[in-house]
């Protein structure tokens, strides 16, 4: 049972990075450790099954590769798109955004 404690040590360091970090590639990697942590829990729960811990993994390996992929692409449209990867700084409304908002009132 030692893969759970491991598997719940990553998850709330992987929760803690998701909830403090500012950085687009520090928060992916916090997902990717939460990922982590979930696919822990699937294989290692289903050893005692012939089959079924190899599809788990598997199954886990290629959605979180696609999910991987997808992140990333939109983190470097994101950050070229405004020039940084500091999420209060892309939140932050544009000059642009509140013309039309101030037009759109009108």
């Amino acid at each position: 049972m030692d893969f759970v404690i491991l598997s719940l040590i990553m998850l709330a360091i992987g929760i803690y990075g998701l909830l403090t970090q500012r950085n687009l590639l520090k928060i992916f990697v916090s997902i990717e450790l939460i990922a982590t942590a979930a696919t822990l829990n699937f294989v290692m729960l289903g050893v005692n099954s012939l089959g079924v811990s190899q599809a788990f993994l598997i199954l886990a390996f290629s959605t979180d590769t696609a999910v991987s992929a997808v992140i990333l692409a939109l983190l470097v449209i994101v950050s070229k798109k405004y020039g940084t990867s500091d999420i209060s700084k892309i939140m932050e409304p544009t000059e642009v955004e509140q013309e039309e908002n101030s037009e759109a009132e009108q």
